[in-house]
């Protein structure tokens, strides 16, 4: 199993982030064109916890090494079963998923948290992400460490693209909402 953790800072609040996390594979966002459709299976919101559950089927697609397509049967499309949590009283998103594709032969397993920073909770969100790959083809060590190794650099490449790609979402979030506000206010001073 390899493991793929990082962190860091946004600067905008929880609730920026939260709202922009729905816009995070749409237009606005060049740098994750591998996703090409996001599907919501189901939401809920938990009555007794206000606690929204979002079930989703990310599709993607990107090229991989002909030593994995022949491996594996060269598939370009993938997908991703991703299922996420709001608190709202808590300030905190917790997103889980796993990889669909391939899932007899590598598992990956993200982890996604967005909560407040604690040092300056009013104006910066703590990104915490984790992903657990482990190759489940057995007897050829060789073979799962090189697969193990390729997700993992993949997964980063991938993670550094879509939280640069998430940034530019925010700043045009907060642009549009703000805009957005700007209006509605003159609209009530004419009124």
């Amino acid at each position: 199993m390899k493991v793929f953790e990082t962190e860091c800072t946004f600067d905008y609040s929880w609730e920026e982030v939260t709202t922009a996390n729905w816009r995070k594979y749409c237009p606005w966002n060049d740098k994750v064109s591998h996703v090409t459709a996001v599907d919501t299976i189901s939401r809920s919101v938990d009555p007794a916890t206000g606690i929204l559950r979002t079930e989703r089927i990310i599709t993607c697609q990107q090229s991989v090494p002909r030593w994995i397509n022949a491996l594996l049967g060269g598939k370009e499309v993938s997908h991703v079963y991703e299922t996420s949590y709001v608190d709202p009283v808590n300030k905190k998103v917790t997103m889980c998923s796993t990889n669909m594709t391939f899932s007899n032969v590598i598992s990956c397993r993200e982890t996604v948290v967005y909560q407040p920073l604690k040092s300056a909770p009013q104006s910066k969100t703590l990104f915490s992400q984790d992903a657990k790959i482990t190759a489940l083809c057995g007897g050829w060590q060789r073979v799962k460490n090189s697969l193990e190794e390729f997700s993992v650099e993949r997964f980063g490449q991938n993670a550094r693209k879509g939280r640069e790609g998430f940034e530019a979402v925010l700043e045009m979030s907060r642009r549009v909402f703000g805009e957005q506000k700007e209006q509605q206010r003159r609209e009530q001073m004419l009124s």
